[in-house]
């Protein structure tokens, strides 16, 4: 599990076949999980200067792939006695989005991200979702996109200051909408309202 709040940004060395060999300043041990923008990989080497990840034909299926390069966001898996301070977060990728448009808000930016519109049931206005491992809050939500509001401390510690439209992200929902919506899918009343007051027992 992680909390969607970047450690560090790590430094990719090399992308060969399915192995990537990253440089960072945080020493994880061999078979640790970490999340590198947003996908839960495991650890399979370490050296002086960081370590390295493997990626199955899965991951790379599933991944905004051509991102694992240049600088990536980085975060250790959270120990049971670390504060939640994000949001609960598997670094399991439900999709690939597309950043569509970036406006800016006097200090902040509306960043409006579209995506495969049968991911959108689990995105819940003012809820969290995770965007390349960033824990964020969602704004509002349309027929196959949402929008996030960036503000200038998440701009100055993520790598959202370099992204552009166009840019392909990883996209893991909310963890409880996915397990709520499966839970009551077949209720025909079932809306939004009705997840909101059951997310709020949680």
């Amino acid at each position: 599990m992680f909390t969607g709040l970047i450690r560090e940004f790590a430094d990719v060395k090399g992308f060969k076949k399915d192995i990537l060999s990253l440089r960072a300043d945080y020493k994880p041990k061999i078979g640790d999980s970490i999340a590198i923008n947003g996908a839960c990989l495991t650890v399979i080497e370490i050296d002086k200067e960081g370590f390295s990840v493997e990626l199955s034909h899965e991951s790379r299926s599933k991944l905004a792939i051509e991102n694992m390069r240049d600088k990536v966001h980085m975060e250790p898996a959270m120990r049971l006695s670390d504060r939640v301070e994000g949001h609960i977060v598997q670094g399991h990728i439900d999709t690939i989005g597309v950043i569509e448009r970036i406006e800016k808000k006097s200090a902040s930016f509306d960043f409006y991200i579209s995506l495969d519109q049968k991911f959108i049931k689990y995105i819940v206005p003012k809820g969290s979702i995770t965007v390349d491992g960033v824990s964020l809050t969602v704004n509002d939500v349309f027929n196959d996109s949402f929008r996030l509001t960036i503000i200038p401390h998440t701009m100055k510690n993520t790598l959202f200051a370099f992204y552009q439209k166009g840019r392909r992200v990883n996209i893991e929902t909310d963890m409880f909408a996915r397990y709520i919506y499966h839970i009551f899918k077949k209720e025909k009343a079932l809306d939004w309202e009705s997840v909101d007051k059951i997310m709020a027992i949680y």
